[in-house]
């Protein structure tokens, strides 16, 4: 019922999503950019438009009390971002101890302004063996894009280039990772 609507919102809002929905039992979908909160509900229209589900990091400030009951219901899981915890081996154990697994982590890990990416989606791309599909929030285009799925090599700069690319291609405000690489063709 909730998926119906959301899909329904994310059309009626002129909304669409380009490029082919995978079939595969596993992934990681690395949305960016993320600068600003009208990317969540984007992101839940886009997600009910895929019939994939796909989990989502956020982090934990989000679960309160009273809201928290509403961002797990929408397959929100908490991440702690103030300490390390080894939370790439945590995912790749739950990879690995589930046949059927999407999750949706944004690299940037904030809205602001990030000189580069985090790179634990990589790391678990990598150590589970799934692959990531790019996903890009144009709103120049009102558009929501997806990749081909990238599998990840251990040759870090290898892999990142065309994750770069793709991003290079999606409209709208662009980071400084983002400019960076468009000016020197260096992937940080």
């Amino acid at each position: 019922m909730f998926s119906a609507l959301a899909r329904w919102l994310y059309k009626v809002a002129g909304w669409k999503l380009l490029g082919v929905v995978p079939d595969l039992p596993k992934a990681i979908w690395v949305l960016a950019p993320h600068n600003t909160n009208w990317d969540f509900p984007v992101g839940v229209g886009a997600r009910a438009t895929t019939r994939v589900w796909i989990q989502y990091l956020a982090k934990k400030e989000l679960f309160t009390w009273y809201a928290g009951w509403f961002f797990r219901l929408l397959g929100g899981k908490p991440v702690n971002r103030s300490r390390a915890n080894n939370l790439v081996d945590a995912i790749v154990d739950v990879f690995i101890q589930n046949e059927y697994l999407h999750i949706c982590i944004p690299p940037e890990g904030t809205r602001s302004d990030v000189e580069r990416l985090k790179t634990g989606f990589y790391y678990i791309a990598l150590k589970a063996d799934v692959p990531i599909i790019l996903t890009g929030i144009d709103y120049p285009r009102k558009a929501v894009v997806l990749s081909e799925p990238l599998y990840m090599t251990g040759d870090y700069q290898k892999d990142m280039r065309p994750v770069y690319e793709f991003f290079s291609q999606i409209q709208g405000k662009k980071k400084e990772w983002l400019k960076r690489y468009e000016q020197t063709g260096l992937i940080s």
